[in-house]
């Protein structure tokens, strides 16, 4: 990530496009469909691989209203008790993905042929989430731990909806690594709460 800047509002946007992924995963599982518009921030992310900024890599700030208030709701004890145990799975699938050459080098080529149709369609059509859902279904699912979706059985069953679900995933994990590069960390959780609540009302200005 090209000059990427190492600051509590850094950390708090890639925070936030982790919760905003994965709260659509949970939304989608419940009742089968998504939010266009909370989705598809985090879904362009993928390909934004050399965004300057973490602002860059989703598009600007606004974008990630919804997650900043999910992250905000977290340091205050009032988040969706599942939420959390969602985002720490993928931070801790994130880093077996990121120390797996392999797997790291068939994601990028993966969304760099995928990256055209989703210039063109958006990356909100169904053919790139059915793509972008392959795509982690042949690569990031074969790690462990893998990320166990609870919902329910009949929207489960949908392929339509399991290709978005994963789409999302990949999402989030592409948000995990965005969290580790600008020097997140677990500890951060407990030792800089404050600071972190800070820099969340700052971008929610």
């Amino acid at each position: 990530m090209r000059g990427m800047s190492h600051s509590y509002d850094d950390r708090v946007l890639a925070l936030a496009g982790l919760a905003q992924s994965l709260q659509q995963v949970r939304r989608i599982a419940e009742n089968g469909q998504s939010e266009t518009q909370i989705a598809e921030p985090v879904l362009d992310s993928v390909f934004r691989i050399d965004a300057d900024s973490a602002r860059a890599v989703y598009g600007g700030t606004a974008a990630l209203a919804p997650g900043l208030r999910l992250v905000r709701d977290y340091f205050g004890n009032q988040s969706d008790p599942l939420l959390p145990k969602l985002a720490l799975a993928t931070i801790q699938l994130e880093r077996r993905f990121n120390g797996d050459g392999n797997t790291v080098q068939a994601v990028a080529n993966g969304l760099s042929e995928l990256a055209p149709r989703a210039a063109s369609l958006g990356s909100t059509h169904p053919d790139v989430l059915s793509a972008l859902g392959g795509l982690y279904a042949d690569t990031i699912s074969h790690l462990r731990p893998r990320i166990m979706v609870q919902g329910n059985p009949h929207y489960l069953g949908q392929p339509g909806v399991v290709s978005e679900i994963r789409a999302l995933l990949l999402a989030a994990v592409r948000s995990a690594l965005l969290w580790r590069q600008v020097g997140g960390s677990p500890w951060q959780f407990l030792l800089a709460r404050r600071q972190m609540v800070e820099a969340i009302e700052r971008q929610l200005r």
